[in-house]
């Protein structure tokens, strides 16, 4: 790309009208060649006016936003590329309230924007398979008893239970990429069968001493750091790396989000492992990468609200 932009000021400056957007955005999508139709790749296209396209095949119509996140969409492209690069470049994300007054829209339009994106940060070139060094922790969403109510406390929910909360499986590979999702509990049954899906046979993996990894020497080289007795190295093997990631999730979570719903954790999971996946990227690049994943995807506010 010709255009460069390393700030937010950058980016008011490459967008400065709606079809400065629609220019940059058809770039990216059909990456400065000929339009492509959503309905038939293969038909012949003609452009129309308004940057309307037709396509010969079926008759019907399209925009370059046709087969992206901002269909139907009567927020302007120019705000949808502004939320776009605050969610992506800060670092803890940005709320939805913060939004709404950055782009003067309503909260409730500047939720559905977020949660858009939030779809498309999942990106499947991050989903290899992970190999050589690996660190392995579970974490556990939903705040502390003992900061609740008297009358919002949940009786025997301290320690590793996750009736008032939701537990999360991360890996992450040194130097590489990482994967986390929600799993059902972190008893071995459910645990192992991830790992062994995501991570290579005969890799280095390093845990605490949690019971769950216990059988994971059969596939892996296994190392453990046993917490238990303050022991956080244990020659190479320690889980350092991904434990800064929960503590930069939660101070996230925690300290701009405030509280998240079950319903909808994995999005925000999604968001905070693309910009940690990116970390090597430059502001434009991660930019260009959530909007070229856009393709193809489409998500309603029904689909959203549904459980």
């Amino acid at each position: 790309m010709s255009m460069n932009f390393k700030g937010i000021l950058d980016l008011l400056k490459v967008f400065k009208t709606e079809q400065d957007c629609i220019n940059y955005l058809e770039k990216v999508i059909w990456d400065g060649k000929k339009p492509i139709s959503p309905y038939d790749p293969n038909s012949k296209v003609y452009k129309c006016a308004n940057n309307r396209y037709k396509c010969k095949n079926t008759g019907k119509y399209f925009t370059v936003k046709t087969s992206t996140i901002f269909r139907n969409s009567n927020i302007s492209l120019r705000n949808w590329l502004l939320a776009l690069y605050t969610l992506s470049s800060y670092k803890k994300g940005i709320s939805s309230c913060q939004l709404a007054k950055l782009l003067g829209i309503t909260q409730k339009s500047a939720w559905f924007v977020l949660h858009r994106l939030r779809f498309v940060f999942e990106n499947p070139m991050f989903k290899t398979m992970l190999e050589g060094v690996i660190e392995i922790d579970e974490t556990f969403i939903g705040g502390k008893n003992k900061n609740r109510h008297r009358n919002k406390k949940v009786p025997n929910s301290q320690g590793r239970s996750w009736k008032d909360k939701v537990p999360v499986l991360g890996m992450i590979e040194r130097n590489g990429n990482l994967i986390c999702q929600v799993v059902s509990n972190t008893q071995q049954n459910t645990i192992e069968p991830i790992i062994k899906k995501n991570i290579k046979r005969g890799s280095h993996i390093y845990t605490d001493e949690w019971h769950a990894y216990k059988d994971l020497c059969k596939n892996f080289n296994h190392q453990i750091v046993n917490h238990s007795i303050k022991q956080y190295v244990n020659k190479n093997a320690s889980t350092n790396s991904i434990e800064n990631f929960w503590a930069h999730l939660k101070r996230g979570i925690y300290g701009n989000y405030h509280w998240i719903s079950k319903q909808h954790l994995p999005k925000y999971l999604n968001e905070f492992s693309l910009r940690f996946n990116t970390r090597k990227h430059n502001e434009q690049e991660r930019f260009d990468l959530v909007l070229f994943s856009s393709i193809g995807k489409q998500l309603t506010y029904q689909q959203l609200i549904n459980h």
